[in-house]
């Protein structure tokens, strides 16, 4: 297979390899830890969670965090961004810690929620500095294939860390903060292997450092203003509707994940106990496995029919087969579902990274990718808050699988039309 061949040259790439284990670590963590806090906020036999409830605890935990990221792609455009990897990994290792020892002593739910927050608001400067770095350690020719590789592989690792939370919360411990001290081992690990990276390898040029934080923080307006500025220009056209499409593919991958939620909680077992636990489980893994069939498929696809096209194809495949596998709300159409929007979801994104990454300038690219993170996450905690209203208790919901065809079959209507224009 040629996507063989291609993956064997690019992993000749030794700086690549090595932020591609940062990477590996570091999102394996994340799956981890956010599977515990899954498990402790939804699944607590204790507490009786509704859609409502889940959309709160997004909000919590990904609205104030979002206001993190234009300050993260000011300063990831002038600190060093392997040094961000190295100690903005130890200090989540030490935050998810303090997590675990909050999740035993029965504090209030906000003590716990602004632990969880500190955790996921480092994460953005971590995940936007891996997307900025990747430029640095592959040449222009291999950039597609590298950004099929390692977003997917990263994501294929959260996965993976997920799948190992589930195990380790199913087999071996009932505790969500034995979970979460696992967690916070593997950001050590990940923080270790950024040591193998030269600190200066993965910029940003030093002629674009301004080593004042104060410095960097009052300017942060007026940077932002002229990332804005320079993804507006003409020649960033099509980086700017491939944002805005994914981040309303976004916003159905988000509702679709709270009805799957309240499914799993609700209508495909007999109550808050491990049966519904491991059908999230097995969604998740099922999900993954479209993540790996995206990495595979998107640079035939995208080589063949242009990034935009791919993502029209996406946004058009999810249109038609969403609705007809999830209208039933029976388990096995809706994993298969789950297989689908995995597939469409990250061949689109896999798609918009490359879009963004040669079209944007290296002195913006932490700015702009740091605002393409904002845009994830509010289009998360929106899809949510859209969810909780139109979901019932058991999470079946008509008019939801309706409105999210209709939004997917306008993101692929909208960007043929730029296409063709």
């Amino acid at each position: 297979m040629a996507v063989v061949s291609d993956l064997r040259v690019l992993l000749r790439f030794r700086n690549f390899r090595r932020l591609l284990a940062v990477r590996l670590l570091s999102q394996g963590a994340d799956g981890v830890y956010q599977v515990a806090l899954a498990t402790y906020v939804v699944f607590s036999p204790e507490k009786q969670t509704s859609a409502a409830a889940i959309a709160s605890a997004m909000a919590v935990l990904l609205l104030p965090y979002s206001l993190v990221g234009p300050f993260a792609g000011v300063l990831l455009d002038r600190w060093r961004r392997r040094q961000v990897f190295l100690y903005g990994n130890l200090l989540r290792a030490l935050l998810a810690a303090l997590t675990a020892v909050l999740m035993l002593s029965g504090v209030p739910d906000w003590l716990f929620y602004a632990s969880a927050l500190c955790v996921t608001a480092v994460n953005r400067f971590v995940l936007a500095g891996l997307s900025a770095a990747l430029p640095r350690v592959v040449d222009s020719e291999r950039l597609v294939m590298a950004n099929s590789l390692s977003p997917t592989a990263g994501t294929l690792a959260a996965t993976l860390g997920g799948g190992l939370a589930f195990v380790v919360r199913l087999v071996g411990s009932d505790s969500d903060a034995v979970v979460v001290l696992v967690g916070a081992a593997l950001y050590v690990c990940s923080a270790l292997a950024s040591l193998r990276l030269a600190p200066d390898l993965l910029g940003p040029e030093r002629q674009s450092v301004r080593p004042r934080l104060r410095t960097a923080v009052l300017g942060t307006a007026r940077g932002l203003a002229s990332g804005v500025r320079h993804l507006a220009e003409p020649a960033r056209r099509e980086a700017a509707w491939a944002l805005a499409a994914m981040t309303l593919m976004r916003f159905c991958y988000g509702a679709l994940t709270v009805m799957v939620l309240m499914l799993c909680r609700y209508a495909w077992s007999s109550g808050p106990d491990d049966d519904g636990l491991a059908l999230l489980g097995l969604a998740v893994g099922i999900s993954g496995a479209g993540f790996f069939a995206a990495a595979v498929l998107t640079p035939a696809g995208a080589n063949r029919l242009g990034p935009g096209g791919w993502i029209i194809a996406c946004a058009a495949a999810a249109a038609v087969l969403e609705p007809a596998l999830g209208l039933s709300f029976a388990e096995v159409p809706l994993l298969i579902a789950a297989f689908v929007l995995g597939l469409t979801t990250q061949g689109a994104k896999i798609a918009t990274d490359t879009v963004v990454q040669s079209s944007v300038d290296d002195g913006f690219r932490g700015r702009i990718f740091a605002v393409y993170d904002v845009l994830f996450n509010v289009a998360f905690v929106g899809a949510a808050g859209v969810a909780a209203l139109m979901l019932p208790p058991d999470g079946r919901s008509v008019p939801l699988v309706v409105t999210v065809a209709v939004i997917y079959g306008a993101v692929a209507a909208a960007m043929a039309r730029f296409e063709r224009q």
